[in-house]
């Protein structure tokens, strides 16, 4: 089962009616890291309005958001909101208001912090995370260019190779994939190449 979060750390302003709204999103693994985060954004913007924050995590299936002094449920649950409608996990997003003189009232905070959010989101990119596993095995130079077609055929993910007395090949595969090509390995070297599990987590899908 895979889940769904943002590619990288980014930034995205909007200005409406005089007022910045700044969006900081960053991946995370932990509560703790969110609100490591939102310090430091904190100490980057001392002197904005509010620091509104919103974070949703696997760990625990945990939500927390936050209006920092905004009218309650026009900042902070706007911004939790773009998370959960694009189900995406393990993300902070905090946006930061510079107070532009004219009052925006509800709606148009709802919109302005919603948008913001978006907009970070967007900077940041999602990706799907799916459970793999990275292997690596070794063959001869004669069997490396077989080999490697093997592993385009199944679409997997080649993520470095050495070349030494035998080549050392790595990549990254699901389970149904690394099934096949293992099986495909062995065939193709007689039982002389077989792929080694290094370590199983989540990997982007695709990269």
């Amino acid at each position: 089962m895979g889940y769904r979060t943002v590619k990288r750390e980014a930034v995205a302003e909007l200005v409406e009616k005089r007022s910045r709204f700044i969006a900081s999103v960053c991946p995370v693994s932990t509560e703790q890291e969110a609100l490591d985060f939102l310090t430091s954004v904190k100490a980057e913007n001392r002197t904005a309005s509010h620091n509104v924050f919103a974070y949703r995590l696997r760990e625990r299936n945990l939500s927390r958001y936050s209006d920092d002094g905004e009218p309650s449920g026009t900042a902070g649950l706007p911004v939790l909101d773009i998370l959960d409608r694009g189900d995406i996990t393990d993300t902070v997003i905090v946006v930061t208001r510079y107070f532009g003189g004219t009052l925006l009232g509800t709606g148009g905070l709802v919109r302005a912090y919603s948008s913001a959010a978006r907009m970070g989101v967007d900077e940041a990119g999602v990706v799907l995370m799916e459970l793999a596993g990275n292997y690596s095995f070794s063959c001869s130079y004669s069997d490396y260019d077989r080999a490697m077609r093997i592993l385009r055929e199944a679409q997997a993910d080649v993520t470095g190779s050495d070349f030494l007395d035998e080549v050392t090949v790595r990549y990254t595969a699901d389970d149904a994939k690394a099934e096949k090509i293992e099986s495909a390995l062995v065939e193709m070297s007689r039982g002389k190449t077989r792929p080694v599990l290094l370590e199983k987590g989540f990997f982007p899908a695709g990269e």
